[in-house]
């Protein structure tokens, strides 16, 4: 059985994850030129085209893609196998910004585990809507931040994850049969409130909002009561609530990207670590779900 060197996987995800051999080649140390013989070397030694040819941003193949998959798990636990058997030596201070659902859904299991890593790294993590956080970081407020990213045109971060979009509500009341529509949702600018209010107003469908609130778990709790109904990203759908589909007369919502801004003004070493972490983690996470299947924690409607 072959070994694939754990240097040719790092380089190969830099590429994929900045688009560039070039920009790959100077976070890893290398030339452009020596990029493209390890991305070379890696083909041959997997039999396998990992990048299209001829293209002027770097495009992945088919091949190239389920590997992207798979490198991001092998670095991830190889780096944290070294964490946690050699002596830390990562310190200082991070700030990041993410999301509320984040912060009481994947984010508690990455950052814990971070933390046990690189105990001498202090986290700063402050939740709120994904295009306030932008604009608190461009004052400078984060070092990192983690945002959904609604324009398909837009450039900018670091692809860590796709989510399906989910439509819930509770278990035990039938709100959302009634009309007008009844709506849980946070207030502007939140991209789930617009994609919903886009939606149906597109389908002429009649709505209100019933509740408003900023915090994911104030959201939650009005749709389990029966005030509404919402939209969710997949893998931040909890346990307790019914997920509605188009046989339920919900259109399909279709994917976001969650993005990892970095600041590279603030890029010290334990933000760049976090910002690995943080990139492999969620990669795995998505591979696990099969990249952005439906979520596994609410009940469909009907069943």
């Amino acid at each position: 059985m072959q070994n694939i060197p754990t240097e040719l996987l790092r380089t190969f995800v830099k590429a994929v994850d900045t688009g560039s051999f070039t920009r790959a080649g100077e976070i890893v140390g290398r030339t452009q030129s020596a990029v493209s013989l390890q991305i070379r070397r890696l083909e041959e030694m997997l039999d396998a085209p990992l990048f299209v040819r001829g293209t002027h941003r770097v495009k992945l193949t088919e091949e190239g893609a389920t590997l992207a998959g798979y490198a991001r798990r092998m670095l991830a636990l190889n780096d944290e196998a070294v964490s946690s058997l050699r002596r830390p030596k990562v310190a200082g201070s991070v700030r990041l910004g993410a999301p509320h659902e984040y912060t009481a859904s994947l984010l508690p299991v990455i950052l814990g585990k971070f933390a046990q890593s690189h105990p001498g790294v202090m986290l700063e993590v402050t939740c709120d809507l994904s295009k306030n956080l932008l604009a608190r970081q461009e004052k400078g407020e984060f070092d990192l931040v983690i945002a959904l990213h609604d324009d398909p045109e837009e450039r900018g971060g670091t692809k860590v994850l796709t989510e399906q979009l989910v439509w819930i509500t509770s278990l035990d009341h039938e709100r959302h049969t009634q009309r007008p529509l009844s709506l849980v949702v946070a207030p502007p600018p939140c991209i789930y409130r617009n994609r919903v209010l886009q939606t149906l107003g597109r389908q002429q469908r009649p709505w209100r909002i019933a509740y408003m609130s900023s915090s994911y778990s104030g959201i939650i709790a009005a749709v389990r009561a029966g005030l509404g109904v919402t939209l969710l990203a997949g893998s931040t759908v909890p346990e307790g609530v019914r997920a509605l589909g188009e046989r339920d007369g919900f259109p399909a919502m279709g994917q976001l990207d969650v993005r990892l801004y970095e600041r590279t003004e603030s890029a010290t070493e334990a933000v760049r670590c976090l910002a690995d972490y943080i990139t492999s983690s969620f990669a795995s996470s998505d591979g696990a779900r099969g990249g952005g299947s439906a979520p596994s924690g609410a009940q469909m409607a009907g069943e």
